[in-house]
């Protein structure tokens, strides 16, 4: 048995879900920027409290711990944390790139590998390959494309690009075995719950007192002009 509240606020969409037993019970999704600080404990709240129970009922607190927005993921893990500490309950994370890619692996065969890319800077994505069975084939990574990009895979598969990182790839991406979504794939707390689901069962938890998020690469911020 478990009930599992789900965050995930590593894009611009602040999305939060209950499952229990790995059934989705309810799920609040805001795609307003910047809505992350301001909005994230009252949703979780309120999702709880739709889903029919109480935040003291949690058996766990999951959160996708990354890549994406530094600022996304630190108040996503740390409002984690805090109700872990507060509700005396285990952290459980997953990576943002396989929660996306779980939301369309039941689409394609073993013919196809799955890309998700979140969008980083310039021409860089984060991103992973990953089979429909959920089998890592490239470790995540912050990638700079190019035209050569993929080109090793696509010899032996047909690669699915989706996500918001992924739009801006067509144009170097060319191979006659790429195809790009046309429909929007973000990262959504209701796969994070599933993928949560697994974890919970095997007891893969966290230490809540050293867990940072998976930033990938180093914050750059922009300096103030004089």
């Amino acid at each position: 048995m478990s009930l599992i509240l789900s965050i995930d606020t590593s894009t611009k969409v602040c999305s939060v879900a209950l499952h229990q037993n790995g059934n989705l019970l309810a799920i609040s999704e805001l795609f307003t920027e910047k809505s992350h600080s301001g909005m994230l404990t009252t949703l979780c709240e309120n999702v709880v409290n739709h889903g029919g129970f109480s935040l003291h009922q949690l058996d766990a607190i999951a959160v996708a711990k990354g890549p994406g927005s530094y600022t996304g993921l630190r108040i996503g893990v740390s409002t984690a944390k805090g109700f872990c500490f507060a509700l005396d309950k285990p952290l459980i994370s997953i990576n943002t790139l396989e929660a996306m890619a779980f939301q369309v692996k039941d689409f394609y065969d073993e013919t196809h590998l799955l890309c998700p890319m979140i969008d980083a800077r310039r021409m860089e994505v984060y991103c992973q390959t990953i089979d429909n069975q959920m089998n890592t084939i490239s470790e995540t990574e912050a990638k700079i494309i190019d035209e050569e990009s993929f080109n090793d895979i696509f010899e032996e598969k047909k690669i699915v690009f989706f996500g918001d990182g992924a739009a801006k790839c067509q144009e170097k991406i060319t191979h006659q075995n790429a195809i790009f979504l046309k429909t929007d794939i973000t990262p959504s707390a209701k796969t994070v719950g599933t993928l949560a689901t697994n974890s919970f069962e095997k007891s893969l938890f966290e230490n809540v007192v050293t867990f940072e998020p998976f930033y990938l690469k180093d914050f750059v911020g922009t300096q103030k002009k004089v």
